[in-house]
Order: structure tokens, then sequence, then C-alpha cells
């Protein structure tokens, strides 16, 4: 808020999210993303998304539209945490792609008793 009251920007509407930087199915950001706000402030990065930020940044810039990052120095942690979340991100696809297989298979023996 600081940050848009100092660069005469106009806050139209604040949203905080809390998930992953990884997860591509978050409501709020797809939401902010399909409205059309001219700018977009964030305090770091990589709280917007964890990779692909300089994709999204770009894809906003050919639209128009800016991204404005007001704390730019990185965290050293931040690299661990990525590494971190990506683990948890595929080891859940995986437990989730097995649990799902272990329903069927149950599912079929029900069926065919």
């Amino acid at each position: 808020m600081e940050h848009a009251a100092a660069h005469s920007l106009t806050v139209v509407d604040t949203l905080t999210e809390i998930g992953s930087g990884l997860n591509g199915h978050r409501k709020k950001l797809r939401k902010l993303l399909s409205s059309t706000p001219h700018h977009i402030i964030v305090e770091h990065r990589d709280r917007l998304c964890r990779f692909g930020f300089d994709y999204l940044e770009e894809a906003l810039r050919q639209a128009g539209r800016q991204i404005v990052v007001t704390d730019t120095t990185e965290v050293a942690d931040d690299i661990v945490r990525d590494l971190h979340e990506v683990i948890v991100s595929m080891c859940a696809r995986l437990y989730g792609k097995r649990a799902a297989a272990n329903k069927a298979a149950r599912a079929l023996a029900e069926v065919t008793k």
C-alpha cells in the first residue's frame, strides 16, 4: 500500500492467498490474471510464482500490464525452499496417482466379486 501511494498508483483491490507458488490452480491468482489491472504489485517475485516469473512478466507486458516488485532482494534460503516445494509437489502427484489407482483397483475388485 505504501509503495502504491509513494508512486501515485491507485489500489483497486488487495488479494492475499496462502498456497504454494508452484500450484497452478490458485483461484485468486487466476482471478488476478484474468482481471485488467494495469499494475500488479507484489512484495517478492517468488510470492507471485516460484518459477516462470520472467515469462509471466513478459506476457503481461505484452498485454500492456506491469508487475511491480517492491522488494527486489532475494533471500538465500529461497533456493532451498524452492527445491523442497518441488519435491513436495512431485511426491503429492505421485502419491495422488497411486492412491487413485489403489482406489480404482479396490472398487473393481468389489464389483467383480
